[in-house]
């Protein structure tokens, strides 16, 4: 069987096992294409998305459009002749003219169960609908987003200890297993596309850091949630004192209404006990802002909350 030249579009850190696994086929990646280099950190300089420090390690070359829609860039995509097009959380939509130039088309790794989770953020917003249960789907892409005909599918169950970061992590594993299945499957001819379920459709919009702000009138459920879902980063918060406390760990625990949400029932080695609209939560590894992160009780040790400090407060 003829070798199937690829070029692979993809820039955080989740598509790096995926690149990996393609560079270690017979099928050659002749290029990667990522978003560009973006400033990060305090210092704002400039910094190379993960797929492409990759890729400049195992020597492909690498295209940074600033727009897919670019003249120039689909010009020079079409000069390396790809004959399949893999993608993994890009960031953009491909227009049609780009999905037309590999004869066998462009296929997506997405990390959830389409049609559910249609997006940017799937982890993110499996974890904070309380799935117990997500995957990934390996789909023949189209114009729209996340909507093209499944492959195939592949599940994992989220567990009460999932955050973005382990889940995500462990859905680029399985994604890519599942996208050297589907590539060998097309290969073969052995794999044939079906259409998404028209029922079920969600969406997974990109989060907001201000979507981490922890509100005390929810339930602690919900709240551990949200604590899971943005960790490690962009990281749950509420207020100490006029300062931002992050939350990187808490779990969430019954009782009955002893206070008022955002009040602090307890705190001690086990953690900080914290009122909510529901049950309580139990903070287990916070962070004040300028500081660093901290288990609860060596926090303590340096900045005393006593029961009826009010989190949250202005």
């Amino acid at each position: 069987m003829t070798p199937w030249r690829i070029v692979f579009m993809g820039t955080p850190a989740f598509a790096c096992p995926i690149l990996e696994h393609l560079l270690a086929r017979p099928d050659p990646v002749v290029a990667v294409v990522s978003q560009p280099d973006r400033p990060r950190g305090r210092g704002l300089a400039l910094v190379a998305p993960e797929t492409k420090r990759l890729a400049l390690a195992h020597g492909v070359p690498v295209l940074q459009p600033e727009r897919v829609r670019d003249a120039v860039f689909q010009e020079q995509l079409r000069r390396l002749a790809p004959d399949l097009i893999v993608v993994a959380a890009y960031g953009k939509i491909l227009p049609r003219p780009v999905l037309d130039i590999p004869p066998h088309g462009a296929i997506n790794v997405h990390a959830s169960l389409l049609p559910r989770h249609r997006g940017a953020a799937p982890v993110q917003w499996a974890i904070l609908a309380g799935d117990r249960v997500t995957g990934v789907t390996i789909m023949v892409m189209n114009e729209e987003m996340d909507a093209g005909d499944i492959l195939l599918e592949r599940q994992t169950p989220i567990t009460d200890g999932d955050t973005a970061g382990t889940l995500g992590d462990r859905l680029a594993h399985l994604g890519a297993a599942a996208l050297a299945e589907a590539i060998d499957g097309l290969q073969k001819g052995t794999l044939r596309p079906r259409p998404q379920p028209t029922e079920g459709v969600t969406f997974a919009p990109r989060i907001e850091r201000e979507q981490g702000r922890l509100d005390w009138r929810r339930p602690a459920e919900e709240l551990a949630r949200v604590v899971r879902a943005f960790a490690p980063v962009p990281s749950a918060f509420t207020t100490f004192g006029g300062r931002v406390l992050k939350v990187h760990r808490a779990v969430p625990e019954p009782g009955p209404a002893a206070a008022p949400p955002g009040a602090v029932l307890d705190a001690g080695p086990g953690g900080i006990l914290v009122m909510t609209g529901a049950g309580r939560l139990r903070l287990l590894e916070v962070q004040l802002e300028g500081r660093r992160r901290l288990a609860a009780a060596d926090f303590l040790a340096g900045h005393p909350v006593p029961p009826g400090t009010c989190l949250g407060a202005a």
